[in-house]
């Protein structure tokens, strides 16, 4: 186990210490265990490009908008097809199901969000992705195994479905919103694919997108030659890679250790069949 866990850590570690040792010195090798000239000038220049900036911003809003929608709909369909006697239940559940099997591609996805006017637009990253029906059957199996009783004495007192649904189901479904949150976000946040497809405006990509340019076409040039007059030869294109990576991946690892016990118990509850 710890040699799993050394060779699952260790990579990151690795990025980790060559993001703040100079980058002309790592370039010289030999950099495994500390660094051995430290410097936080990779650093400094990732966070003077404005690009990054940018990035940084679409990104934290794209997750955070895209995700509670995600977590509102998908729960709220989920609510609904958990209830007895629905009419069409069975071809709801069919539609939903042949959506996880089969896609209409990426050609007639992209001729379909250029159609309705979502190309090149914030809500591109927010509509498409507001509903996934492997989520809605999670919500759907931790629904079925809270007491009907709390629906029928609502019910009783007058209250609506919609309110039934945020006053009392959401409340008690923690666990597995933690869980689906967690998923949701994480795609979000590490999502490239949708920037690079539909979105051709610099000042709407994500941060993942912008790291993919970095590595794919090498753009860290233009990082280089922004901060030379600052820093002098001090950075590379490489090191400026690891610091990126590190930037990009640091909120999530922030973030899981809060939600893992919530995601541990959504897992197992939200997995049980009734």
């Amino acid at each position: 186990m710890c040699f799993i866990c050394f060779i699952m850590i260790y990579p990151f570690y690795f990025v980790f210490i060559n993001s703040i040792n100079d980058g002309y010195d790592a370039m010289k090798g030999g950099i495994y265990w500390w660094p051995r000239v430290f410097s936080i000038n990779n650093y400094i220049a990732v966070f003077h490009n404005s690009g990054l900036a940018r990035a940084f911003l679409v990104t934290i809003a794209r997750t955070f908008i895209a995700t509670t929608l995600h977590i509102f709909f998908s729960a709220m369909v989920a609510f609904g097809l958990c209830k007895q006697g629905l009419i069409g239940k069975k071809i709801y559940m069919m539609l939903g199901i042949i959506t996880l099997f089969f896609n209409g591609g990426l050609i007639p996805t992209f001729l379909l969000i250029n159609s309705l006017g979502l190309y090149n637009k914030f809500i591109v990253y927010i509509i498409p992705t507001m509903l996934n029906f492997i989520n809605v059957i999670i919500f759907m199996n931790f629904f079925k195994q809270l007491p009907i009783a709390l629906e029928e004495s609502a019910v009783v007192d007058g209250a609506s479905d919609f309110r039934i649904f945020t006053r009392i189901i959401l409340p008690l479904s923690k666990p597995v919103l933690a869980t689906i949150v967690l998923f949701v976000g994480v795609y979000h946040w590490n999502d490239y694919f949708m920037g690079v497809v539909y979105v051709s405006d610099d000042a709407l990509r994500p941060i993942q997108t912008f790291f993919y340019k970095i590595v794919a076409e090498n753009a860290t040039q233009a990082l280089q030659h922004q901060s030379m007059g600052a820093f002098g030869k001090k950075i590379t294109s490489q090191s400026i890679k690891y610091a990126t990576m590190i930037i990009a991946t640091l909120p999530i690892i922030c973030v899981y250790p809060f939600l893992q016990k919530y995601f541990v118990k959504g897992m197992l509850i939200g997995s049980i069949k009734s």
